[in-house]
């Protein structure tokens, strides 16, 4: 009942940071099965399975509350699931685990720029969270279907599926909202071509039913919690949230690869990391009152002198 209870709140956890930033249910649920003990084989498996059905539930509350572009979706699915492909063979016969630390630096990378972009006041303000849209979504529509076809690759390498495709679509200026909500209803594609792929190749040699049906009991009741959520989170805090993630859900592969051991070193990286993000967040803040300061007339009263 312990185990059951454990992997619900994971699959809850998981669907709840997928659905409300477009990634990180694979390297959520991936970090906590491997610690379980479950072997990778089987762990790609139920997380690509759990993906499927959660997905399922988080494309149709995304539909719900109108944060889909179909257009957009297809655009995704398609040379997703062509990648997805591609990444299960790759894994049949390459170590998985050699290609994770260039996959988890590259990520870093984006997720680096993300952070530096969403670091600045957006030039314009989109009333994204309480309008319904009207018309079609516009975006630059370069290399979309690239990044989908990469990000099918390391989906059926490792799960990552989001965390290469949304901060792609966030790049190309799309609207948070839609960009979360059509990576997520383009996953239940990818996913299932991930699953059914590597039960062709693999079978289902270690994966419980138990365990995934505690994860997708987990997933479904976040789903649509994630999906109201997004509509009411403005778009720079869900940008710096999204480069967070990227930086801590990646750290872990890095630090490894770069052969750091030291307990005191590895916890200074990861408070690194958290000390960015929240300057990151106070930063347009911050040069706010600087620029008040500078166009207040002289002799105005400062705030400490105004509170006493």
């Amino acid at each position: 009942m312990h185990d059951f209870l454990l992997f619900a709140a994971a699959g809850f956890a998981a669907t709840l940071v997928d659905g409300a930033l477009g990634m990180g249910f694979g390297p959520t649920s991936s970090s906590i099965l491997l610690a379980s003990g479950l072997a990778p084989a089987a762990v790609a498996t139920t997380v690509n399975l759990a993906k499927v059905v959660t997905g399922i539930v988080a494309a149709v509350s995304h539909w719900r509350f109108r944060n889909i572009d179909r257009g957009l979706v297809l655009k995704l699915a398609v040379p997703g699931c062509v990648g997805a492909v591609l990444g299960v063979t790759v894994l049949s016969r390459v170590n998985g685990a050699t290609l994770r630390p260039y996959l988890a630096m590259l990520l870093t990378i984006v997720g680096v720029r993300i952070l530096v972009r969403f670091a600045r006041p957006l030039a314009t303000k989109v009333r994204d969270s309480a309008t319904r849209d009207k018309g079609a979504l516009r975006y630059d529509p370069r290399g979309v279907k690239i990044a989908a076809l990469v990000g099918g690759v390391t989906n059926g390498l490792i799960g990552a599926w989001g965390p290469v495709v949304t901060p792609f679509l966030l790049h190309r200026s799309v609207r948070p909202r839609f960009a979360i909500g059509s990576v997520n209803t383009a996953e239940v594609a990818v996913a299932s071509t991930s699953a059914f792929s590597l039960i062709a190749s693999m079978g289902t040699a270690g994966v419980s039913g138990t365990l995934l049906a505690s994860m997708l009991l987990g997933g479904i009741i976040a789903a649509p919690v994630a999906a109201w959520l997004i509509r009411y989170v403005p778009a720079r805090p869900m940008g710096i949230a999204v480069a967070g993630l990227l930086l801590l859900t990646n750290a872990r592969d890095v630090i490894a690869w770069a052969g750091v051991t030291s307990g005191p070193s590895v916890w200074g990286i990861y408070l690194g990391i958290i000390a960015m993000v929240v300057v990151a967040f106070f930063a347009p803040r911050g040069r706010g009152q600087r620029k008040r300061s500078a166009d207040a007339p002289i002799g105005s009263p400062s705030v400490g002198e105004v509170l006493g």
